[in-house]
Parts: C-alpha cells; sequence; structure tokens
C-alpha cells in the first residue's frame, strides 16, 4: 500500500480549507440577506420581504435558496394581494417539485386565507396538502379550519367528518362540539344537538347562543316550559333579530300551553319574517285574542289573512265568523263563513261553517245566491246532518222571508224534494205581488191563480182573492174582479188582513165600473162608515158616492156627499163644488145653481172644470131666460179658451139665442164664424141647418146655396145619400159588429171624404180598427179628427194616437201628439198621461233637460200615484247623474227611496248606499247595502253594484279580509255583469297592492 507523505495530507488540507473559506464568505453574506428578508416577512413587512426575496434568487446562489426564495416570495404576493400571487406559488410548486417546503406552502397559503375568513379560497389550498406529513398540533388545525370552512360554504356533510377528528383536541374540540351541535339543530336533530351543546355548555362564551337554540330546540320538541325558561333566559343578550324570534317562540309556547292571556304580549312583539307576517302568525295572534273573548282584536288579526288556502286560513275565517257572530256583525260573519265553508281541509270546521252561512242567510238574506239555494245545498251535502229538521224548517220559511220570490218558485217547481204545499201557496201569492208592483198584470193574476190552486192557509187564500181582484179590476174586468172581491168578502180571514179595511172602497169601484151606481154608492157609503184614518180614500169615497147618486139621478144625496168633499179641502174640491153646483139644477133650483157656479168659477179660477161652469152657467142663464148674462157668460167663456172644445158650442148656442130673439143677421155671423173656423165638427153641420132655417124663411134661398157651395163638408146634392149612408154605418158601429162597422164606415169615408159626417165617421173607423188589432190602419183615420180644429173626437183621438207611437217607438212622434194632448185634453187622466209620457220619451232620448222639466210637472201633480211618482223621480235622478248632477241625484234618489218599490227601490238603496260610502259614512252605507240583500235579493244587478260599496265600506273601516273576500265573490258569482266584475278588479287589486307591503302571504 502506499504510503501518502503528511506533509502532502496537511497541503491539502490546507488547499481545502482556503476553498472553503473563500466559498463561505460568499454564502455567509447571500444568506445575511436571505436571513434578513425571512426576519421582515415573519415581521409581516412583506412588500420589503419580497423584493429581497426576489434580489437573492437572482443571484448565484445554490438551488435550495432559490426554491425557499420563491417559496417566501410567492407567500408575500399572496399575503399583499398581489395580481399573479397563486400563479407564482403554483410556478414555485412546478419549478422546485423536491423542495420540503412545497406542503408547507400549501398549508400556510390555506391558514392565511382562513384567518382572513376567505373560506371558498382557503379550501382550494387546503385540498392541495398533504395531510401525512402534517404533525399532530398541525392535523388539529388542519381538521378544525377545513371543516370550518365547509360549514361556512353550506357543506354541512363535508365538514362533519373534519369537526369529528378534533373533538377530543384540547385547543378545537369545544369550537368543534359547537358546530357539530348546531348543524344537527339545524337538521332537526335534537338529541344529536341536546348532546353537543350539554358538553359545551359550561363554557362562558357558548351559554349566549346555547340559551337561543335551546329555547327553539324545546319549543320544537314540544317542551314548551322549558322552551319558555330557555326563552326568556336568552333574551337579554340576543340581537333584536333573535329577540324577535324568541318573543315567536316564547308567544307559541304558551299559546301551546292555551295560556292565551300570556301569550298576547309576546306575538305581538314579534317582527316577522323580513319584517312581514304570514297567515300563521296572525292566526295565532287573532286566536288568542279570540280565547280572551277580546273580539274586535281578534277581528283584526283574522281579517289581515288575505288569500290563505290552507288548514290555518280556513280555522281563521271560521274563528272570524265567530267573532262577527260575538259581536253582532252578521253581513261581515256570513261572509268569513262561506269562505271557511269553501276550504276542505277540515271536514268538521267546513260542515259547521256551512251551517252558520245557512242560518245566516235565512236571517239577514244573500246576494250572492238565493237564500233557499243556500239552505238546500246544505241538505244536500250533510243529508245527516243533526241540524237537518232545523235546516228544513229554515228552507220552507225562506221562500217568504227572503223575499227571492221569483227564484224561490224555480227551485219550488223544480226541486219537488221541498214542494211543501203551503210555501208554494205563499211563494206564489208574493211573487203575484211583485209581478203586480212592477205592471206584468197578466203574470201577475196567473200567480194569484196558482196560489188559490193550493188552499192550504186561510188568510192567503182570502189574499190571494183580494189581489186577484185588483188584477182583473186594472185588467178591466170589473164582472171578475167583482167576484174576486167578494169572494174575499166572504173569506172569515178577510177581516184580519192588511186588505180588509179597503175591500168596501174596492167593491164599490166594481160596481161603479160596472154602472151599478145603486151598488157603488151603497158600498162607498160603507166605506165612509167604516175607515176614517185614510184622508185620501175617504174624500174620493165621497166624490164618487156623489157621482153614484148623482148617476142616479138621487141628486140631494148627490149634493151632500158632495159637501162633505168639499168640506175636507182635499184632491178634486173643485169637482166636487162644481158637480154639487150642476146638482141643483136636476132638482129645479136654477137659483142656488147659478148662485154656486158664479162662486166657482170666482173660487176655483184655476180649474180644470171652469170651462165647464161657464158653459153650464150660461145654459142655466139661457134655461131662465137671462139671455144677456147668457151671452156675456159665453163671450167670457170663448175669450178664455179660444181652443178649447165648448168654445163652438158656446158659439152656437149664442147663434140659438139670437136665433131665437128673431135676431137673424147676429145670429147668422155666430153660425158663419162656426162653419169657417170648425168645419166638419157636428156644431158646423147644426150651425148650417140652422141658417139655411133663416135663409128659407128670408126668401134668401139663392144666397144659401152661394154661401153653402163655399163650405167642402157639405154636399148639397148628396146630403140625403149621405145621411142615408151615415146612418147604416153608424148602426154598425153602435151594434158592436167591429168587422160589418169597418166595412161600411170605410165605404162612407171613401165615397163622402169631406161629408156631412166625415168626422164622426172617421174617429168611429179609426176606433174600429184599432179594437180589431190593426192599430197601424187607424192612424190616418185619428190624425184625420186631429188635425181638424178642437172638436169631442180630438182628445181621444191625440191620447189613442200617442198609445200607438210609443209602442212603434217612434219618439219624434210621440213627442209631437203628446205636446198636442198635454196642451189640448180636458180630462185630466190625459194631461197626466201625456206629461208622464213625454218624460219618459225624453229621458229614453237622453234629453235629459226636457225629461227633467216634465218629471217635475208630474211629482207637482197630487193626484199621481205613487208608481207614476216614483218613475219621475227615477227620471229625475238618473238624468241628474248622467249630468253629472250628483247633489241633485241625490236628493232624487233620496226622495225615491221614500215610495218606491221592487227595482226602483233596489235602485235607489243602492245610490243610498253609493253616497254614504262617498261621505265616508261606511256604516251607514252598509246598513243600505244590508237592506238591499234582504229585501229585494232578486234584483241582482243592484245587488252586485252594491257589493262593490259594502267592499269600499269595509275597507274604509280597516277590514281588508271583509273587503277582499266581497269583491272575489263579486268577481266570481256576478259574471253577467261584466262593467261591476271590472269595477270589482280594481278595486281588489287596489286593496292587494296596499296589503302587499304589509302580509308576507298575500295572493296576487
Amino acid at each position: 500500500m502506499l504510503k501518502i507523505p503528511r506533509l502532502f495530507l496537511l497541503l491539502c488540507c490546507l488547499v481545502s480549507v482556503s476553498v472553503f473559506a473563500q466559498k463561505s464568505a460568499i454564502y455567509t453574506h447571500e444568506l445575511e440577506d436571505f436571513n434578513r428578508a425571512v426576519n421582515l416577512y415573519k415581521e409581516g413587512q412583506y412588500q420589503s420581504a419580497q423584493i429581497i426575496f426576489d434580489k437573492v434568487k437572482l443571484d448565484n446562489v445554490s438551488t435550495d435558496v432559490k426554491a425557499d426564495c420563491a417559496y417566501y416570495s410567492a407567500n408575500c404576493g399572496i399575503r399583499l394581494n398581489q395580481s399573479g400571487a397563486d400563479e407564482a406559488m403554483e410556478n414555485f410548486v412546478r419549478d422546485y417539485p423536491t423542495s420540503p417546503k412545497q406542503n408547507q406552502a400549501f398549508i400556510e397559503v390555506a391558514h392565511y386565507y382562513f384567518e382572513q375568513g376567505k373560506y371558498p379560497q382557503a379550501l382550494e389550498w387546503f385540498d392541495k396538502v398533504d395531510e401525512g406529513t402534517l404533525s399532530y398540533t398541525e392535523q388539529d388545525k388542519f381538521n378544525f379550519q377545513k371543516g370550518y370552512a365547509f360549514f361556512s360554504a353550506g357543506k354541512k356533510k363535508e365538514a362533519t367528518p373534519y369537526f369529528n377528528k378534533v373533538l377530543n383536541s384540547k385547543e378545537y374540540g369545544s369550537q368543534a362540539k359547537y358546530y357539530l351541535g348546531f348543524m344537527s339543530y339545524e337538521a332537526d336533530d335534537y338529541k344529536q344537538a341536546s348532546k353537543y351543546f350539554d358538553e359545551v355548555s359550561g363554557e362562558e362564551k357558548y351559554k349566549e347562543k346555547l340559551s337561543y337554540f335551546e329555547a327553539d330546540m324545546n319549543f320544537k320538541l314540544g317542551k314548551f316550559d322549558q322552551a319558555i325558561q330557555s326563552g326568556e333566559k336568552a333574551m337579554a343578550k340576543s340581537s333584536a333579530l333573535e329577540k324577535s324570534e324568541l318573543n315567536k317562540i316564547i308567544g307559541e309556547s304558551y299559546f301551546n300551553l292555551k295560556q292565551y292571556d300570556k301569550a298576547i304580549p309576546y306575538l305581538n312583539q314579534y317582527k316577522g319574517k323580513k319584517g312581514k307576517w304570514n297567515n300563521t302568525d296572525y292566526y295565532q295572534l287573532g286566536y288568542a285574542y279570540y280565547k280572551q273573548n277580546d273580539y274586535e282584536n281578534a277581528i283584526t288579526q283574522f281579517n289581515k289573512i288575505i288569500g290563505g288556502a290552507d288548514f290555518v286560513a280556513q280555522n281563521a275565517y271560521y274563528h272570524l265568523g265567530e267573532s262577527y257572530l260575538k259581536t253582532d256583525k252578521k253581513q261581515q260573519a256570513l261572509n268569513a263563513f262561506k269562505n271557511a265553508s269553501e276550504m276542505e281541509f277540515d271536514a268538521k270546521i267546513q260542515e259547521d261553517a256551512s251551517l252558520n252561512y245557512a242560518k245566516l242567510s235565512y236571517e239577514i238574506g244573500n246576494s250572492y245566491q238565493p237564500v233557499p239555494d243556500v239552505l238546500s245545498a246544505f241538505l244536500n251535502k250533510y243529508p245527516n246532518s243533526p241540524s237537518k229538521v232545523e235546516v228544513e224548517t229554515l228552507l220552507i220559511n225562506s221562500y217568504i222571508t227572503s223575499k227571492n220570490y221569483k227564484g224561490a218558485l224555480d227551485l219550488l217547481e223544480k226541486n219537488k224534494s221541498f214542494a211543501n204545499k203551503e210555501a208554494y201557496q205563499k211563494v206564489t201569492f208574493y211573487r203575484g205581488l211583485e209581478l203586480y208592483t212592477d205592471g206584468n198584470y197578466a203574470e201577475a193574476l196567473a200567480m194569484f191563480k196558482k196560489s188559490l190552486g193550493e188552499p192550504r192557509n186561510p188568510k192567503f187564500v182570502a189574499r190571494a182573492n183580494f189581489w186577484k181582484g185588483e188584477t182583473e179590476y186594472v185588467l178591466d174586468n170589473f164582472n171578475e174582479a167583482l167576484l174576486s172581491f167578494k169572494q174575499f168578502e166572504n173569506s172569515a180571514e178577510a177581516a184580519s188582513t192588511p186588505e180588509g179595511k179597503n175591500l168596501n172602497y174596492n167593491i164599490a169601484y166594481a160596481y161603479f165600473k160596472l154602472k151599478e151606481y145603486e151598488q157603488a154608492g151603497n158600498y162607498f157609503q160603507k166605506h165612509i162608515d167604516a175607515v176614517k184614518d185614510d184622508k185620501v180614500r175617504l174624500n174620493d169615497a165621497y166624490l164618487r158616492l156623489g157621482d153614484s147618486r148623482f148617476v142616479s139621478a138621487k141628486y140631494w144625496p148627490a149634493m151632500d156627499a158632495y159637501n162633505k168633499a168639499i168640506e175636507m179641502r182635499g184632491i178634486d174640491a173643485d169637482y166636487a163644488a162644481f158637480q154639487k153646483g150642476i146638482s141643483y139644477g136636476f132638482v129645479q133650483r136654477n137659483d142656488k145653481k147659478i148662485d154656486d157656479l158664479t162662486k166657482f168659477i170666482t173660487q176655483f179660477p184655476k180649474s180644470q172644470y171652469r170651462d165647464d161652469a161657464l158653459f153650464e152657467l150660461g145654459n142655466t142663464y139661457v134655461t131662465e131666460k137671462k139671455t144677456n148674462q147668457a151671452i156675456s157668460t159665453y163671450d167670457q167663456l170663448i175669450s178664455e179658451y179660444k181652443g178649447g172644445s165648448y168654445a163652438v158650442k158656446a158659439i152656437l148656442r149664442q147663434g140659438l139665442i139670437y136665433y131665437n130673439a128673431e135676431n137673424d143677421a147676429q145670429a147668422l155671423t155666430k153660425f158663419k164664424k162656426i162653419a169657417a173656423e170648425y168645419p166638419n165638427s157636428p156644431e158646423a153641420v147644426e150651425a148650417v141647418a140652422t141658417a139655411r132655417l133663416i135663409y128659407v124663411d128670408n126668401g134668401k134661398v139663392d144666397e144659401y146655396a152661394t154661401w153653402v157651395r163655399t163650405l167642402d163638408f157639405v154636399e148639397v146634392s148628396d146630403a140625403d145619400l149621405d145621411n142615408d149612408t151615415w146612418e147604416a154605418a153608424e148602426k154598425q158601429y153602435l151594434q158592436g159588429n167591429t168587422k160589418q162597422a169597418i166595412s161600411t164606415l170605410g165605404g162612407y169615408v171613401n165615397k163622402f171624404p169631406s161629408g156631412i159626417h166625415a168626422l164622426k165617421a172617421n174617429f168611429y173607423l179609426a176606433q174600429s180598427y184599432y179594437t180589431d188589432g190593426l192599430p197601424d190602419r187607424s192612424i190616418a183615420h185619428y190624425e184625420f179628427v186631429a188635425d181638424k180644429p178642437r172638436n169631442e173626437f180630438t182628445e181621444p183621438s191625440l191620447a189613442r194616437l200617442a198609445e200607438i207611437y210609443i209602442k212603434k217607438d217612434d219618439p219624434a212622434k210621440t213627442i209631437d201628439v203628446l205636446k198636442r194632448l198635454e196642451t189640448g185634453a180636458d180630462f185630466p187622466q190625459n194631461v197626466t198621461f201625456a206629461q208622464a209620457n213625454l218624460m219618459k220619451t225624453y229621458y229614453e232620448e237622453k234629453d235629459y233637460p226636457n225629461a227633467v222639466i216634465y218629471a217635475d210637472k208630474v211629482l207637482a201633480n197630487p193626484k199621481m200615484d205613487d208608481k207614476v211618482k216614483s218613475d219621475a223621480q227615477i227620471i229625475v235622478a238618473r238624468s241628474a247623474w248622467n249630468s253629472g248632477d250628483e247633489a241633485k241625484a241625490l236628493t232624487a234618489y233620496t226622495k225615491l227611496l221614500a215610495i218606491a218599490k221592487g227595482e226602483l227601490a233596489a235602485e235607489a238603496l243602492y245610490y243610498d248606499a253609493y253616497f254614504k260610502n262617498k261621505d265616508g259614512k261606511y256604516e251607514a252605507s252598509n246598513t243600505a247595502v244590508q237592506k238591499l240583500t234582504k229585501d229585494y235579493s232578486g234584483y241582482k244587478f243592484f245587488g252586485a253594484k252594491g257589493l262593490v260599496v259594502m267592499a269600499k265600506n269595509f275597507y274604509g273601516l280597516k277590514d281588508s279580509f271583509q273587503a277582499t273576500y266581497i269583491l272575489e265573490s263579486v268577481i266570481k258569482n256576478f259574471g253577467a255583469y261584466p262593467d261591476t266584475v271590472a269595477e270589482a278588479q280594481k278595486e281588489l287589486d287596489a286593496i292587494r297592492m296596499a296589503e302587499s307591503q304589509t302580509n308576507s302571504s298575500i295572493q296576487n
């Protein structure tokens, strides 16, 4: 073996030391910068450290130092939030795969992001860590932080195994148990949650939170006493949001323990989810108030439940109905029970609500559907109900009390299972009254006959006979009417009926119309003796008694009756005075007749009988041979009533006076005046005939012939043929042979268009055509008469023409004829007829100003009956409404309400409700709608409109449930009235929009 000398070895060592010393000096300098950068990194001066790390890395240093510099520089970038820091770390891992700091890089970056609360980023780096290289201490920190990062990211399932790994960790065990407990709590695993929470309950930092969780868990576990205890304990140190939830937990716990008085203050303190309550919240508070008998507050809460369709809502609506009943708000209760009855979540509540709905419908009426339908529906759905007998009884009575007679009749005739005979008798009777009131007399008569066909209740038999007689009287069937009244009279029940007191009056009129005046007078006297409180009928009975005696030539008794009417100073006192005056003439007391008629002319200057009085006075002066006074009186009549029917008669009388006094010149002047101004009139024919005698007596036949040829209504050569033809034609007419009369009268008119009898012939022909059902063919002949100067046929011709044009719906001609009739009529009933129909025609033509003018005339007439007055008031009201004059409409509808019946009453009630709502008088408005609903349920149009007003009232009263429910019902049930449905939808949308601000359960 070769031995190396020691000297050589020593030299080698020296050389090695020398080289190592040189390198060491360089490394020491580089490591000094590196170490300084590490210290800056540890001190958190990442920007300065990074600069040095990046500088050292560029120097000629070892790979290990470069790797460390790259690691620390990337770490600095992450901590400085630099763009690309992640990429720098990824580059480190790629460029230095053997660096021992790779795993440390991942774990430190993950810890950093975790500490910054950036859990998604932390998870990205935790996933890169090789857990096997971590120490026990590092593993605990890693497991807890990764578990918590999963927990924060909502990945509870992934978090659980990591928390479980540190359950026994001294540093992280308690936190892991708390979060595991919280996750079990959220998963409703309260047993596991309690186990974990119990293990950390001794630690102060968890006590505050655990009380809240304990309260909620105990509540959810049904441990309500413990929930209350825990909740009270947690309250003081909880946040505002937690306090709200704790109030809910405590309040609902008391609620479940039925300690409602204690529940109320807590439930009231609950703020709701995101500031809004749901239906259950309102229900619980409302029910708590309900159980405390605080029904007003219960109503307030229940009626906030809008749009609910579940078990809670059904319960709430049912108890809302109960609360309304307790506060006597029956309309509101009906709506609530109806809503509850339409839900099927709880069958027992549904049945009970249906029963309450049915019974309330019977009691107060129902605008949604006929009351009998409601009761029948209940019986059909619940045939075994314990209340079956009670509801069946209500069903029978409802036919009458609901006043929906048409609907009730339909139901009775279709559903034989409930066809109670007595109910049918009553319903047909009341339906007959309803039709009579509306002017449908033929249908009314049929109803009364149906009622009499089921003679179950004697009182209704009697009443049906009475109203059957009234209807027959209106239809001009006077014999039948008298028979019906007599049947009523013979009934033992007659005296106890409301109709009984007017029986004698009605029988009297039937006899009067039959021209049996003796009997008529006797029954008018019976009425006078029996009934003193009805001043209108008493006054009229005296007048008709006077007329009956007058016609029977019993003038002194007639005058006694007229005197009684005069003393009453009622309607037609002027008529009584006139009749009394002329009666003296029939007992040869012309002096008294002249005296009374003279007084009459002075006392009644505006009487419609003034022209009659003047004519009679003039005639009486003639009888008494006081010709000057007669002439003077006739002059006054002609002056005041130039266009009246007596003017031509007065002139004729004057001519005859002059003729009898042999004052031929003045006589001829009068006769020629008549011929010229009133051609074709009977007076003209008589005037020409008398003038002929004067000419003949004076030997001036040629002069007569010359004059008479100027008259187109006299054909001298054909006079005999004219008279013969006329006599034959008139005979057929007077004998009532209508078709023969049409033929003969037509023949006369065609042959003698300007004949002596042309006026009367045209009138008779027109009447015959009309009687034979040919009104159109009668028009020309009525117009022929009406176009002639005023005559005895002018008024009836105009009246008949008006009827025809009204039926033909010819407004222009109708108005023209009615105006002529109004100004030219002598009979007051024709004036009334003209004014009433002018009013209606103008209204139908939308000529509201003229419609109101004539309505006012109708209303000013004291003889007008309530039916016509109702028509007048409604036209005033509607015209004002259509013209935008709501103040006048209000006044008119208010007046109408006092006298109207049937549909007009329903309309007046609707507007009464409308105007009260507009004035903010919501309760009063609802009262009007309830009356409309109960008494006039058959008039669906106004019922629907009334419900919309009622909904507005309830919303004005802060009862949003009632408002929305009613509007929804209108939309559902009244599709036949689209305008009303549209209005209801508009109101409903507005309410829902407003309510959605506070109620999280509202349905849109």
